[in-house]
């Protein structure tokens, strides 16, 4: 099992949910976030004061994802979420050791 944590522009949320839904992933967590990378923040004028935003709004996705659902899961982020621009976000992948679904005790890619 893998989990899955996707950094991704805020309005693109929508869309990746509607991805993953079609290829049949059954449950997320979403966080709002703030955060950059090559970005480096941006300047903004409010009322006529100029200021620095040096984090950006990004939208965190985790997905528990049994290892043949993966490259799927990949996919569909990475197309749903992508426009080609600086700022799109990062895709993480890291081992999942055990998932326990509370209410019945199961374990293993049956709780995810």
């Amino acid at each position: 099992m893998k989990l899955v944590t996707a950094v991704i522009k805020p309005f693109k949320l929508d869309e990746v949910r509607e991805a993953l839904s079609q290829i049949g992933v059954q449950g997320m967590t979403v966080t709002e976030v703030k955060g950059f990378g090559r970005q480096k923040g941006h300047t903004e004028l409010y009322r006529g004061a100029e200021y620095v935003v040096d984090f950006i709004p990004k939208a965190k996705v985790e997905i528990g994802v049994d290892d043949g659902d993966l490259e799927a899961v990949l996919d569909a982020i990475t197309q749903s979420a992508g426009s080609g621009k600086i700022g799109d976000g990062k895709i993480f992948v890291t081992d999942l050791e055990r998932a326990i679904r509370i209410r019945t005790s199961e374990s293993g890619p049956g709780a995810l």
